[in-house]
């Protein structure tokens, strides 16, 4: 299976971000101090906040970009990161119910992003700029 970049578009389309990963993670978290003692270790419930907590940050400040040639990920005006359509192998979001992890390979490294932006917008971005072949 072979990602072919589709030349078909020049603009840019910035992705909305998407809070419902932070929120239920922040959400389990809570509903797990509220167990009885012994079951709700504070520990895990706490980890899982601070995760959620990151992620709702992560969620507010970073933006994903897809260009014609890359898809580019920044925060504010500085770009974090870019990676060009003609270095992907292929592409998958996990769990199409409840999407929450994105998944791409390039030649030399594979990439797992959590899913912190519109994912009906990621995939129709993902099918127009890099569809998937097997060829």
């Amino acid at each position: 299976m072979t990602v072919t970049p589709s030349p078909t578009s020049t603009e840019t389309t910035v992705l909305a971000p998407s809070y419902a990963l932070p929120i239920a993670l922040i959400a389990i978290a809570l509903l797990l101090t509220a167990l009885p003692i012994g079951l709700g270790q504070p520990w895990v419930s706490g980890a899982i906040a601070l995760l959620g907590l990151f992620l709702l940050f992560q969620a507010a400040t970073l933006r994903l970009q897809f260009t014609s040639t890359a898809l580019d990920i920044t925060r504010g005006d500085t770009l974090i990161r870019r990676f060009p359509y003609a270095d992907w192998q292929n592409w998958r979001i996990f769990w199409s119910g409840i999407p929450i992890l994105f998944y791409f390979k390039e030649v030399k490294s594979i990439h797992f992003l959590p899913i912190l932006f519109d994912p009906k917008m990621l995939r129709q971005c993902l099918e127009q700029h890099c569809p998937i072949s097997d060829a």
